[in-house]
């Protein structure tokens, strides 16, 4: 990762121009757009010829939070924006804890939080010294009263930076935000284009109907910021989603019109994500769950494993971090010498665990991507999968088997013929392979992601900048830190 100092003195030449002539759209005569780009990004075969690449842009990069290794946020953020540093353009990307690893190029601005759910000490209690702002004081007030405030303070956060340097900026990217803070932006004439993976809604309803007693209590209040995102969705003028699936349930739950959504999918490293020259584990099954909630389905899994000829597999290596729940199930099924947990691995040591595997498993209720479900095609890998969300779009064309969503008989039945079947694994890693390379490489992502760059930053144009304002009613709750954040 280049310093801070070294990547805006790079910039100092861009960073100096006018702010009406920012949003310079011109094109390079070198060569069209990729087909590929073309395709997701919604542009028609034919048009624009004679035209190139995107000229170099200033891309403002927000996550309010991005793990490295799992979850999925730290992965995109990563990815992307080496991608478009690689393609020319510049990229600083704005994150809350934990921080994403980034690579060299590619300028990381760290916006500071009570980080109160760090893995070594979770629903923390900070020190009095370390409230510096209203902020701080919504984000533990919202933790105490068992809320998840990070999608909101990160918000708020970033608009008291950026408002002062948008002139630095030709568009703001914002990674599943959805906080009043983005729109303060975007008010404030900042080009913005917001990405939903999927609407949280799927995780909520899902969890709510496994939840027994006082938890329906603490499910609804920890996902109260649902509501937020729908109102900042539904005020977002360009949006961008990961599959067809995400798509219409955006446009469902979040009142979004369907027009308003652009897709490109979620890339995958295929030069790190390859099939190995190591030979496979037998009977060796792996699948990823960055977190053991009901939405990944690890339950149907630990039953599907009992349904499971014992000759068939050695081992299930599970991605992740075990709940209670899902420890006590192994051990009443007697499965605990054969199932291992992994974490905090690094992208080398997944994609070497995910080439290691016979048959890689998503036993998920609903995804709205499955990046994981990609990066085990990409190894060569040959994918059972859940009936649901995305996943049907993810593994057409033979790359791996589809199963009903909560069938654990099912899911055995799938994995058993594959594990009994070197013939049919070949077959369809080989597919997986070859799909992933020609539809979900990350330079084929960004060069999409770019292309919806200038067409969001042309309609910005056109439309003057509104006044930013002190109150926002249709915002509710979080109005008293909004009248704070604008006094300055």
């Amino acid at each position: 990762m280049v310093p801070a100092a070294e990547l805006r003195a790079r910039q100092a030449g861009h960073q100096g121009r006018r702010r009406h002539s920012r949003h310079d759209l011109r094109l390079t005569p070198r060569s069209s757009p990729s087909c590929l780009a073309r395709h997701f990004a919604g542009i028609p075969e034919g048009a624009g010829r004679g035209f190139g690449r995107v000229s170099p842009l200033r891309v403002a990069l927000s996550s309010y939070r991005s793990k490295p290794h799992s979850g999925g946020q730290g992965v995109y953020i990563r990815n992307l924006s080496r991608e478009l540093v690689a393609l020319g353009h510049h990229v600083e990307v704005f994150s809350g804890p934990p921080y994403p690893e980034l690579d060299d190029g590619v300028l990381l601005t760290k916006l500071p939080s009570l980080d109160l759910y760090r893995p070594e000490d979770p629903f923390r209690r900070p020190g009095i010294r370390e409230f510096r702002s209203g902020i701080d004081m919504l984000e533990f007030a919202t933790m105490c009263s068992a809320g998840f405030p990070e999608p909101r303070t990160f918000s708020l956060r970033l608009s008291r930076m950026l408002r002062h340097r948008i002139a630095d900026f030709d568009i703001l990217h914002d990674n599943q935000t959805l906080g009043p803070g983005i729109l303060d932006l975007e008010r404030r004439g900042m080009p913005l284009l917001t990405t939903i993976h999927h609407p949280i809604t799927r995780d909520r309803r899902l969890e709510l109907a496994a939840a027994q007693g006082w938890q329906r209590l603490t499910k609804r209040r920890w996902y109260g910021f649902v509501q937020m995102q729908r109102r900042v969705a539904a005020r977002s003028a360009h949006l961008l989603t990961v599959s067809e699936r995400s798509a219409g349930d955006i446009a469902a739950d979040f009142a979004v019109p369907r027009e308003r959504l652009r897709i490109v999918p979620v890339g995958v490293d295929v030069d790190r994500f390859r099939p190995s020259d190591v030979p496979r584990v037998p009977g060796r099954l792996v699948t990823i769950a960055s977190a053991d909630v009901p939405l990944k389905g690890l339950s149907v899994l630990v039953s599907a494993l009992t349904h499971l000829d014992p000759a068939l597999w050695s081992e299930l290596v599970v991605v992740g971090t075990p709940s209670d729940t899902t420890s006590k199930a192994l051990a009443e099924a007697g499965l605990l010498d054969r199932v291992q947990f992994r974490s905090g691995l690094t992208e080398d040591d997944l994609a070497a665990l995910l080439a290691s595997a016979q048959v890689h498993l998503v036993p998920s209720l609903y995804e709205g991507f499955s990046l994981p479900a990609v990066e085990a095609m990409s190894c060569g890998t040959p994918v059972v999968a859940s009936d649901v969300g995305a996943l049907p779009e993810l593994v057409k064309g033979g790359a791996g088997e589809l199963v009903p969503a909560g069938d654990p008989i099912a899911l055995a039945a799938a994995a058993q013929r594959l594990l009994r079947t070197p013939g049919q694994r070949a077959r369809m890693g080989a597919v997986g392979r070859q799909r992933a390379m020609d539809t979900y490489s990350w330079r084929s992502v960004a060069t999409a992601t770019a292309e919806i760059y200038t067409e969001v930053i042309a309609a910005t144009r056109t439309m003057p900048a509104g006044p930013p304002r002190s109150t926002e009613r249709s915002l509710r709750s979080e109005d008293f830190v909004g009248r704070e954040e604008h006094t300055s």
